[in-house]
């Protein structure tokens, strides 16, 4: 048998067949860096399932009325998020949050997740930690109610308190970078991690829980900004469904919200912490959407915390000072739709429950202590209930 030999040119050159297995200087080799963990992807499968079981074992809210007399013609409710399993608002944020970080690949066995709060997210994140077997750091000012630190410690996360709430960013960021953890950062994804679109969120039940009241897309929607994120989330589901439906976030006193949305000037910031916790910040949050957003309101705190407490004179329940800000809010909206002749309804929410906050909104001489007279402002409530007009 012969062996075919390989065609060379006069020169002695090799021939085509030997070009092809000899590269070419100018041809570059693929770098190819297989990084898969079967152990990692095995332990995200189960920590995804495991944050996804929490929303399927979760029923939804309630949607409360707030009694009005039958003549004016509106509906009043409130939504109560205080139901979820953590007691409040931030449950879905921090599901949202969980499935986010660990999606993103963020989220890492044995290592920490750290976040900046001041007590509720906290508490809901210290949650699903626990859920899925990671350790959690609660970065938060001293001035956090010391019901909200106990719950997060039962939850078995740890506080680490500090005194300038300004620094809870910058704390938060390195304890992550020196421990190699995940530094959650609600205020900067909250907007982000929840779909808008729907997929339950809030903005979606309640509008499915509305269908069979007698006006069931609100003229308003009242809802708080802590980071921003919920009022985002309504506001472009809204947009998004083509509802009529317009988004008023009221603000208390020490922060900045209010006055950013009103300049336009995201560099506004606020050296005091504010009073009413879960809302207020000391800048403009990355998750504030101003844009989506057609109205603000600047309450005062005593404001605040007279609603609140007319609110359990209302239900029977107490709630956080969030959820004065926003019934306060409401109410004002009400009584110009009274005075219009308007009819309609109105929603804003029912963020947490007031237990947490015994020794502070619930306490006169916590109130005596801040210098805030509510008098004034819960005989603007009680004769508005009585008469329909507004007289602040």
């Amino acid at each position: 048998m012969s062996t075919a030999r390989q065609p060379q040119s006069r020169t002695g050159h090799p021939g085509p067949q030997d070009a092809a297995r000899t590269p070419h200087p100018s041809v570059l080799p693929t770098v190819d860096v297989d990084r898969s963990d079967p152990d990692y992807r095995d332990w995200l499968k189960e920590a995804v399932r495991k944050v996804q079981a929490d929303a399927n074992r979760t029923a939804d809210t309630h949607l409360l009325r707030f009694a009005l007399p039958e003549e004016w013609g509106i509906d009043l409710y409130l939504k109560d998020e205080s139901t979820h399993p953590t007691g409040s608002l931030k449950h879905r944020l921090a599901r949202s949050l969980f499935l986010y970080g660990l999606c993103n690949g963020w989220i890492r066995p044995g290592k920490p997740v750290i976040e900046s709060s001041s007590g509720s997210t906290a508490v809901s994140e210290a949650y699903f930690a626990s859920l899925i077997g990671v350790p959690f750091i609660a970065v938060m000012p001293a001035t956090t109610s010391r019901e909200k630190t106990r719950l997060i410690e039962f939850h078995g996360g740890t506080c680490h308190l500090v005194q300038d709430p300004r620094t809870v960013y910058e704390v938060s960021a390195r304890l992550a970078a020196e421990s190699g953890g995940h530094y959650m950062d609600q205020f900067t994804y909250a907007e982000r991690a929840t779909d808008w679109r729907g997929n339950n969120n809030i903005a979606e039940s309640i509008y499915q829980q509305l269908q069979l009241e007698r006006y069931p897309e609100p003229t308003w929607i009242v809802a708080t900004a802590g980071t921003g994120g919920t009022s985002a989330t309504i506001a472009r589901y809204v947009h998004y469904m083509q509802y009529d439906t317009r988004i008023c976030v009221p603000d208390p006193e020490n922060s900045c919200f209010f006055d950013g949305w009103l300049t336009g000037d995201a560099a506004t910031d606020c050296a005091t912490a504010s009073r009413i916790e879960g809302i207020g910040r000391p800048r403009m949050e990355p998750s504030f959407v101003p844009g989506a957003i057609d109205r603000m309101m600047k309450v005062p705190d005593a404001a605040s915390v007279a609603t609140v407490r007319a609110l359990e004179r209302a239900i029977g329940r107490k709630a956080g000072g969030s959820t004065g800000t926003g019934l306060w809010s409401a109410l004002r909206i009400v009584a110009e739709m009274v005075a219009e002749g308007r009819t309609g309804s109105v929603v804003t929410l029912l963020c947490d429950p007031g237990d947490r906050y015994l020794d502070k909104y619930y306490s006169d001489d916590w109130l005596a202590e801040q210098g805030l007279d509510i008098a004034p402002y819960a005989r603007t409530v009680e004769h508005f209930l009585a008469t329909g007009s507004w007289d602040a």
